[in-house]
């Protein structure tokens, strides 16, 4: 059986989201997802960009795909590097910036989130909103 977070508990990292995005005045888009990568929960704030749904989605699956937080794919995905082009793959669905996070329960990664909206900065500001409620919500 695949390790998930219950709707209830994804629902209340996307309310902490939702209010960084609130305080920062950034409509976004904010997506918890299980260990798979695949949807508990989704919310779009009004105003948030309609191809911020599929972002937000895209960074939480790819932070279960890959166990990471999606800013960490960046420099090694440049060109050159050793993962140059992993953005191509997986029929388009891995993301290599900033906004996606695992979400770890002893040591095991039981859930994601992803954020999308702003810039990068603001995206990951909001989500790391989310790990931290999850933070708290696990101690």
């Amino acid at each position: 059986m695949v390790e998930s977070i219950p709707l209830e508990t994804a629902t209340e990292l996307i309310d902490a989201a939702e209010d960084r995005a609130e305080e920062i005045d950034n409509p976004m888009v904010i997506t918890v997802a299980n260990s798979e990568g695949n949807l508990i929960a989704q919310h779009r704030m009004d105003g948030a960009w309609l191809a911020s749904v599929n972002i937000s989605r895209n960074k939480a699956y790819t932070a279960a795909a890959l166990e990471t937080s999606t800013h960490e794919l960046a420099e090694a995905s440049e060109p050159g590097n050793s993962l140059y082009g992993l953005q191509t793959t997986d029929e388009g669905r891995i993301v290599i910036f900033g906004g996606g996070y695992p979400l770890e329960r002893d040591g095991e990664i039981v859930g994601t989130i992803g954020v999308s909206g702003g810039a990068v900065s603001q995206d990951r500001d909001v989500a790391e909103a989310g790990v931290d409620r999850w933070q708290e919500l696990s101690e």
